[in-house]
């Protein structure tokens, strides 16, 4: 299996051996998410190029309702999370 060393911060690395964490299990675990989300934001991406190509840009209306909207999901989402 390939090593590969890393460096921790000084209070991370109290932390983690502070708590007996299993650093590489966390590390590991770590990577795998990141990659994960960078592979979701890729195929956002490519979605969002299909998808203008397909019905164009919003025109400023559009824009404004949408961000009209997602300003009242985000006070909603605010208001459920206490």
């Amino acid at each position: 299996m390939p090593r590969m060393q890393v460096y921790l911060p000084e209070e991370l690395y109290a932390a983690v051996k502070g708590r007996g964490l299993p650093a590489s299990e966390l590390l590991q675990e770590a990577v795998r998410v990141e990659i994960r989300r960078r592979d979701l934001l890729d195929v956002t991406d490519g979605y969002l190029v299909e998808l203008l190509a397909e019905v164009g840009e919003p025109d400023a209306e559009q824009s404004a309702r949408a961000h009209q909207l997602a300003r009242r999901l985000r006070r909603n989402a605010d208001r459920a999370a206490g």
